[in-house]
Formats: structure tokens, C-alpha cells, sequence
């Protein structure tokens, strides 16, 4: 980063042609990490792992959060795919944390040299928290809130969440860049990881032909390593263990010319996501902090 801030971020990020291929984690937030544990985190992400991005997920409402987002990722270098988290219980805090976030972003001079995308999520359209032509309109609204600092706006979604609103196409004309959610194990036709590739791209086909050419991203995306309550496959054959979570990645891994080459300047994919102790079964690291396999995905081929 440089030691004096640029007079704007209009030609700050690199052309997104150029994110193909693994490009960071999401990483949850619901702990409300310490400023040294992000620092700490984030450059664990950068350095070890080459990360360009965290994408976060889940909410920490405690007042200048964000700002310690922000500086954590300054000074390792890293972009933020922000979130605007509507949980799980409904209601309206979604929108307080929207105020919050915006005001953040406009107060904070770092701020939009860091976060490169603000996304609604996480699957509003499948989870029914807004109708799909109010979502479009909020997302219409932030791009007019954010448009004099160059931030871009997206939806965090599945396919089958637009699927099952007609398509919800007012929103996908709406977004910026399409930040898809990849989870195949949960298709009624899976099995084991190195067996997806197919669901992968009868899901990515959708927004193919009706994402209009835009930017996309696989955010949301991973294999679970475990069962719980909350992670019940759909096909009684999908497999969920340690082998088949690498084996998924790696699988990602080896599609990396096939990814580089898809419409709209190739196709970024995140690892769901950096720790155990964020979401069981889904992270890189166990809930002790160590490796669950090797992980060392291409940034670009």
C-alpha cells in the first residue's frame, strides 16, 4: 500500500480479468475478532496463502468494527468483500447494519481502497427475507449511496434462490459482479467432491445465460468435511469428510484454464472458509488451529 492515499480508487484494482482462479476466504466475523487477531488472521491469509480478498460472512455489530476490518486489511494488502448480513431471525437489523456499514464507508478514508465489492446476503432470494423486486431496489439505492467512492454492489446468492423467484432477474440487471454460492454437496444428485464438477456447472449455466457477461465469483463455496444438524445433505450418497473438502478444492484447482476462460473475465473462487471455529466442517484450519490438508491453490494459470 502506498504511504500517502491516492486522490481516488478509479484506477486502483487490478482489471478483474485477472481474478480467475482461487482468490482469498471468507471468513466469519460473528466473534467480533480483536484488531491484533485480525492482523494477525489477515496476514495469514495474504502471506501464506496468497490471498487477494476476504470475503466476510456473518455480523459483528460492535461500533468501529469495520474500521479495524479495514486497517487489518491496508496492512496486508488485502481487498474486502463486505457484507450487509441479514441473519437468520428476520427482522429489520439488517438495516441498521447497512447504515453503519455505508457510514463507515464513506467516514473512513482507507475504506474504499479496500473494500472492492458490498454485497447483500447471505442468500436473501432463498432464504425469503425480501421480496426479489425490493432487493433490487436496495441494491439500486446502495450503488447511488456508494457511487462517489467507485464501491460495486452484489447480492450473495445461490442459483436456486433466483430459480425459485422466477429467475429474479431484476436483481441479477441490478448487481454489479454475480458472487455465487457453490455448494454441491447439497444438490439431491450428489455423491463424493471429485464427482461435482457436473452440479458445479448445471449451477454456473444459469448465470451464464442470464448474468448478462458480468463479473462472477464463487464466494460461498466449499465441501463440509462433517454432518451436523445445520449440514444435511439432500442425496444420501454426498460424502462429507476431510478427503472429499480438499478433494473439492482440488477439483477447483485442476478446472483453473476452464474457469479463466468463462465470460465476463473468468470466474475468482473463495474457500468457505478460513476455520473451523467459524463454521464447522467448512474451514482450512480445525477448531486447533492446524491444517486440515495442504491447501496451496493457483492464483492464475
Amino acid at each position: 500500500m502506498p504511504p500517502i492515499l491516492p486522490e481516488d480508487n478509479t484506477l486502483w484494482w487490478c482489471d478483474p480479468s485477472t481474478e480467475y482462479a482461487f482468490v482469498g476466504f471468507s471468513y466469519e466475523v460473528t466473534d467480533c475478532q480483536s484488531s491484533e487477531e485480525l492482523h494477525r488472521e489477515f496476514a495469514d491469509i495474504r502471506y501464506h496463502f496468497h490471498s487477494r480478498y476476504v470475503r466476510l460472512y456473518g455480523a459483528c455489530d460492535r461500533e468501529g468494527f469495520y474500521d479495524d476490518i479495514v486497517e487489518a486489511a491496508w496492512d496486508n494488502g488485502l481487498g474486502v468483500h463486505a457484507l450487509i448480513w441479514f441473519g437468520f431471525t428476520g427482522g429489520d437489523i439488517w438495516m441498521t447494519r447497512r447504515d453503519a456499514l455505508f457510514g463507515a464507508l464513506h467516514a473512513n478514508p482507507k475504506a474504499k481502497f479496500v473494500t472492492r465489492v458490498v454485497q447483500f446476503g447471505s442468500e436473501p432470494l432463498f432464504d425469503d427475507v425480501l421480496p426479489h423486486a425490493e432487493l433490487a431496489a436496495q441494491v439500486e439505492l446502495a450503488k447511488a449511496n456508494l457511487s462517489d467512492l467507485n464501491i460495486p454492489v452484489t447480492v450473495s446468492e445461490l442459483a436456486y434462490g433466483y430459480e425459485e423467484r422466477g429467475g429474479a432477474q431484476d436483481v441479477l440487471d441490478a448487481i454489479d459482479s454475480i458472487n455465487i454460492h457453490m455448494l454441491p454437496f447439497f444438490d439431491q444428485n450428489a455423491t463424493t467432491a471429485n464427482q461435482s464438477w457436473p452440479i458445479v456447472l448445471e449451477n454456473l449455466a444459469f448465470f451464464v445465460e442470464h448474468g448478462n457477461g458480468k463479473k462472477m465469483y464463487f464466494d460461498e463455496n466449499g465441501w463440509p468435511s462433517v454432518t451436523s444438524p445445520d449440514v444435511q445433505p439432500n442425496s444420501p450418497y454426498a460424502v462429507s469428510n476431510i478427503p472429499n473438502e480438499q478433494a473439492y478444492f482440488e477439483l477447483l484447482d485442476s478446472k483453473c484454464e476452464y474457469l479463466k476462460a468463462v465470460g465476463g473475465g473468468g470466474i475468482g473462487w473463495f474457500a468457505h472458509i478460513y476455520s473451523d471455529n467459524m463454521e464447522p466442517g467448512y474451514g482450512i484450519y480445525d477448531s486447533s488451529g492446524y491444517l486440515k490438508f495442504p491447501f496451496h491453490p493457483r492464483t492464475n494459470c
